[in-house]
């Protein structure tokens, strides 16, 4: 059977889209290489030479060990601050996701101006947020603090926004239906239902916050990427290494501690 002239030029369209899309994805590709200089092939070249470069550099040595206790309060600084800046983040985030929400917004206009401020928060990278924070406060916990709540609130209100729509929608009409209040709507449909899914999404901002935490310690002179930074430029590569390998084991048991808290939860 042959194919309809319809479904034919369907497939045909479809193609010439791919088949263009494809062909401007290479040209900025090259063009990009062009315009910054870029050599594929010495960055090819260059991979081996990288890899031995860290066997004989980048691996812990005594002289690093002696430096392991100021590695591990600088890291249980940038856990502690990322968790203080999620768990603060998580509850205003809540009340504004309660207000953004179509199902317990108070008035439109209020969840439009809501929603377009989470956009803003969360649309400008945190690394951008202690950029700017940084010309305020300068080099302190405080712009780290700041950067990672005002990225997180961000984030974690339009997550609790959607859960609301998506889970409590029915619980919140039957209690309208009921001749309910507004506060007793939210108190009583909203935090029972969605109290699992808002602890699994702050759990996960709290891993997040942690890999960004140590990004923003270089820029504000805190916490281990401020440790990385300054062995770092001071040759002291063993140590750096000895800092990295500290970060990824923190992150994985972060990881494995969430994970086995959102099976008890859920």
């Amino acid at each position: 059977m042959s194919t309809p002239p319809a479904v034919r030029a369907v497939l045909l369209r479809r193609n010439l889209l791919f088949i263009a899309g494809l062909t401007a994805v290479g040209v900025m590709t090259v063009g990009s290489s062009l315009v910054t200089e870029f050599s594929f092939s010495a960055g090819v070249a260059s991979v081996p030479k990288a890899f031995a470069w860290m066997a004989r550099n980048f691996i812990p040595n005594a002289r690093a060990l002696k430096a392991l206790p100021s590695i591990g309060i600088k890291l249980a600084e940038t856990v502690l601050v990322s968790i203080m800046a999620t768990v603060l983040a998580a509850g205003a985030a809540l009340v504004l996701a309660i207000l953004a929400s179509r199902t317990t917004r108070p008035h439109p206009a209020v969840s439009a101006v809501v929603r377009l401020i989470a956009s803003v928060c969360r649309n400008i990278p945190i690394v951008a947020w202690a950029m700017i924070f940084l010309l305020s406060f300068g080099q302190n916990v405080l712009t780290g603090l700041l950067s990672l709540f005002i990225g997180t609130v961000g984030y974690l209100t339009r997550a609790y926004a959607e859960a609301i729509d998506e889970t409590a929608e029915s619980s919140v009409e039957a209690l309208h239906a009921s001749g309910a209040s507004w506060l007793q709507t939210v108190a009583q449909a909203v935090f029972p239902a969605l109290m699992p899914q808002l602890t699994s999404w702050m759990l996960y901002m709290v891993e997040t916050n942690i890999r960004d935490a140590t990004l923003v310690g270089i820029l504000t002179g805190t916490g281990i990427g401020f440790l990385f930074d300054l062995y770092y430029k001071s040759l002291n590569y063993a140590s750096a290494a000895l800092v990295v390998i500290g970060v990824v084991v923190v992150v994985i048991a972060i990881e494995a501690t969430s994970n086995a808290l959102r099976k008890v939860i859920l």
